[in-house]
C-alpha cells in the first residue's frame, strides 16, 4: 500500500524548520537528512532533504531554492485537546517572526501555514441548535488565536 508524505519546499531553512516542528510535537523526530555536495545550488553540507515524523505523520523538508514559496492554500491542522495545547502550539509556531492569522490560522517564521484548532470548536459548530452554532461561528470569525472559553460563552449567548 502506498504511503503519503507531505513535502514542504524551503529556501535553505529546511533543517531549521524540521528541528522546530519536532521540538513542538510529541512523538516526533527527524529520521533522515541528506546533504548537498560540492557544486550544488546551496553550500556544501546544507540539508537537501530532511525527513521527519510529526505526531505519527511523515513529512519531508526540501531545500529547493527561492522558486516557490508557501501559501495559505495549504496548511496543516493541529487538533488540540484544550486551551493549554492551543496556546503551546500557537506560541511555538508564531515565535521568532511567525504571523497570526484569523480563525485559528497562522504562518510560522518559515511561511508555512497552520491551523491551531481546539476539538471543542467542531463540537460547538455542529450543535443541532443552529442559533448556538451561528454564535460560535461569529465568535470564531472575530478571533486570531481560538479561545475555548470565549467560544463556549458565545454558544451560551
Amino acid at each position: 500500500m502506498a504511503q503519503l508524505t507531505t513535502c514542504l519546499w524551503f529556501n535553505g531553512e529546511a533543517e531549521e524548520a524540521a528541528d522546530l516542528y519536532v521540538s513542538l510535537f510529541p512523538d516526533s523526530q527527524v529520521t533522515n537528512v541528506s546533504r548537498y555536495g560540492a557544486g550544488a545550488p546551496f553550500p556544501e553540507g546544507t540539508a537537501l532533504m530532511v525527513e521527519f515524523v510529526l505526531a505519527g505523520s511523515t513529512y519531508q523538508a526540501l531545500n529547493g531554492g527561492p522558486q516557490y514559496t508557501h501559501s495559505e492554500a495549504f496548511s496543516t491542522a493541529v487538533l488540540c485537546e484544550d486551551q493549554t495545547e492551543v496556546d503551546r502550539y500557537w506560541d511555538g509556531l508564531t515565535a521568532n517572526g511567525g504571523e497570526e492569522g484569523r480563525c485559528g490560522w497562522l504562518k510560522d517564521r518559515f511561511g508555512v501555514s497552520w491551523q491551531v484548532v481546539p476539538r471543542r470548536l467542531g463540537e460547538l459548530l455542529s450543535d443541532p441548535d443552529q442559533a448556538r452554532a451561528g454564535r460560535v461561528l461569529q465568535a470564531m470569525l472575530g478571533m486570531s488565536r481560538l479561545v475555548v472559553a470565549e467560544l463556549e460563552a458565545a454558544a451560551q449567548g
